[in-house]
């Protein structure tokens, strides 16, 4: 019995996708090797080695497989992608000046901040290193668009974070951005380079689209109600950091002239006392706005369901679709 409650939609795409993944690990530790600065691989190795699931490659694997892909480069993206992953971590921990992360002390805790935003620069010239591997100039286009939207994302985040004035528009854009964007990408390469039909590569980037919005809020209610062990971060680190997440906006919006002060002196201010997450906490059941967020993750997870319509009956499509049910399982 706990056995089959263990064995996860990630544990089966895992499972699956098996000798793949164990040559996208050794191009992973082949490519962030540096003969001339051994901080590169310290840094690197501290992030890539700590237990990440690492769900963005399996995705460009799994669809790639889906497709029908019988060659050699959709490892090298399925690295690409985790070479992007890993360095926006290293830069997001920088600006987020975060101490934990994945259940363990951060790079730029145990280094420093320009180590971190150095080695997630290197990261970033070998993903691009290794997506021209490929030869094909439309998977470059994909990934380098995806970085820039990441960014942007990012940038977007930072002026919308401590603003009431940001709505749920908003919020989703930034999540488009710094989430999403690249899942649709990991999926939408994996069609390209097996060269599906222009309506799969559709179908396969909206589902990696939906599965990120669905990912990123579910990650949003965690940080509200999730152990330190099931996120890896502390719980009320958005809190803390003044993150206008989800649930926090739908509060924002049905707020009486009390709680709205509330938030304009924890978010707008940065005047945090005790007992301002736990009153947090009360505003937020009281409006209902974490089960209202729960439901928008549901949605976005049906979506990504929906998506996968056109694409050939196969195992795999199968896991993906119970993959969207479980991105958001977490906060049942």
């Amino acid at each position: 019995m706990d056995a089959a409650v263990a064995d996860t939609p990630m544990d089966r795409l895992s499972r699956e996708l098996a000798p793949e993944m164990a040559a996208v690990n050794d191009l992973i530790r082949e490519r962030m090797a540096s003969r001339h600065a051994p901080r590169i691989p310290e840094v690197t190795a501290h992030l890539v080695e700590a237990g990440g699931k690492r769900l963005r490659p399996m995705l460009t694997l799994a669809a790639a497989k889906l497709c029908g892909y019988g060659g050699p480069y959709h490892v090298h993206l399925a690295a690409t992608v985790e070479f992007i992953h890993t360095a926006t971590l290293l830069h997001d921990d920088v600006v987020d000046e975060s101490l934990q992360r994945r259940g363990r002390p951060t790079a730029n805790l145990l280094w420093d901040n320009k180590s971190s935003v150095l080695v997630g620069d290197y990261l970033l010239a070998r993903a691009f290193q290794l997506m021209t591997d490929t030869g094909v100039m439309r998977v470059l286009e994909i990934l380098s668009n995806a970085s820039a939207t990441i960014s942007e994302g990012e940038v977007l985040q930072l002026t919308a974070a401590q603003d009431l004035a940001t709505d749920e528009g908003i919020y989703l854009q930034v999540v488009r951005g710094k989430t999403a964007a690249l899942f649709s990408a990991a999926t939408e390469v994996g069609g390209v380079i097996a060269s599906a039909t222009e309506a799969q590569v559709r179908a396969l980037f909206d589902y990696g689209d939906a599965l990120g919005i669905a990912f990123q809020i579910a990650d949003d209610l965690l940080d509200y109600g999730g152990s330190s062990a099931v996120i890896g971060k502390n719980t009320g680190d958005d809190f803390r950091e003044r993150k206008l997440t989800l649930p926090v906006i739908k509060a924002v919006a049905l707020a009486n002239p009390e709680e709205r002060a509330f938030w304009q002196r924890t978010i707008e201010k940065g005047d945090q006392r005790d007992g301002d997450l736990e009153q947090a906490l009360s505003i937020m059941t009281r409006h209902g706005t974490l089960m209202a967020a729960r439901e928008d993750a549901l949605g976005w997870a049906a979506k990504a369901r929906a998506a996968l319509a056109p694409l050939p009956a196969h195992p795999i499509r199968d896991m993906l679709e119970d993959l969207a049910d479980f991105v958001v399982a977490r906060i049942a």
